[in-house]
């Protein structure tokens, strides 16, 4: 039997079998992994885009990751803070245009500690109960993220990065820890956040094995949402002379990830858009069904640079999301207006047919 049918029957893998998988596959069985892909996301899915508004709220951060460009050292970077007021003018202005989930992401900022971000939670769940609440705020203590359920999230995403240990520490400084970073995600899942894991595919020093271990991390931790995207560059980075990541290589590893878990949210990413003009709607034919147009000030965007050439950082967000609509109808999807939750029964149905 192919692996690529051998993935579609078991929708898992060996790590050699991954390996194999990612370095030798033809054309023609990457066609084939692919029409299996946006089958899964059909029949779950049907051909609605869920939406999700960005709120980049702080580039501060306290971590020096060596691939992110809002990292501790980059002292030629302007930081902001976004006020609590600014970031309920945000929600505000992202509900009128149709977005019922708000994602507020930001660097790991110790000003933002959890009385702050707990009254920040807090109100947006008033003034939008039906609204979902997603935080990306990094590693933070179990009490910390206790509180935040409490006080309205929902989701949280955390991006793993590597499952290597090797790789990992390649990408980051001593004072940080993938073992920590493993226990983060399933203090979450335990606490009862729909939980988003993911890398980013051609990390300086990756390699075929360190992606298969994502892989097989992603299929023991079974995230509700997995965020990939293509390594891109920042100029204020140690590696900013290292090649971007792979558009085909990530393209295809989104119709694996489909395979995988049929019911998960599938972002096509900004990176995605950033390294190819289509790379977004060619995202949603591999998979995909979640896209993130962004919500926060325009005057801000350009500061909460990760990476080198980021998209969309002069648009308001009607221009966003107007933009955001053509572009998934121009591939025959449609955004919805929907919080655009994970289904736990799609789940259970897909165990039970094995």
């Amino acid at each position: 039997m192919k692996l690529v049918e051998k993935l579609i029957q078991n929708r898992i893998l060996s790590k050699e079998e991954f390996v194999e998988l990612l370095s030798n596959t033809s054309a023609e069985d990457r066609e084939i992994l692919r029409k299996e892909a946006v089958r899964l996301r059909e029949k779950y899915y049907g051909h609605d885009v869920y939406i999700r508004g960005l709120i980049e709220f702080t580039n501060y951060c306290k971590n020096n990751c060596y691939y992110c460009g809002i990292r501790r050292d980059n002292h030629h970077l302007e930081r902001y803070r976004l006020t609590k007021d600014e970031i309920l003018s945000c929600c505000e202005g992202g509900y009128r245009l149709g977005y019922r989930t708000f994602v507020l992401q930001g660097g790991e900022d110790p000003w933002f500690n959890d009385d702050r971000m707990e009254d920040i939670v807090r109100s947006i769940r008033a003034a939008y109960p039906e609204c979902a609440i997603t935080l990306s705020i990094g590693e933070r203590s179990r009490e910390s993220y206790q509180r935040l359920k409490e006080a309205g999230a929902d989701r949280y995403l955390l991006r793993h990065e590597t499952a290597n240990e090797a790789h990992y520490r390649k990408l980051h400084p001593e004072e940080m820890s993938l073992a920590n970073r493993k226990a983060c995600l399933y203090t979450l899942k335990e606490l009862g956040y729909q939980v988003g894991a993911g890398f980013m595919v051609g990390a300086p020093g990756q390699t075929f094995e360190c992606l298969a271990e994502d892989l097989i991390f992603l299929q023991e931790l079974q995230p509700e949402m997995i965020g990939i995207g293509p390594f891109l560059p920042h100029h204020e980075t140690p590696f900013a002379n290292e090649e971007k990541g792979s558009y085909d290589l990530t393209i295809f590893l989104l119709s694996v990830l489909r395979v995988m878990f049929p019911n998960v949210l599938l972002p096509a990413t900004t990176a995605l858009g950033t390294i190819k003009a289509t790379g977004r709607e060619q995202g949603m034919l591999a998979g995909c069904n979640v896209v993130m147009p962004n919500l926060s000030p325009v005057a801000n965007r350009k500061q909460y640079e990760l990476y080198d050439n980021k998209i969309c950082t002069g648009d308001e967000a009607a221009e966003c999301r107007g933009c955001m609509e053509n572009r998934m109808a121009s591939v025959g999807y449609h955004l919805v207006v929907d919080r655009g939750d994970f289904n736990k029964s799609i789940k259970q149905s897909i165990h039970k047919k094995g």
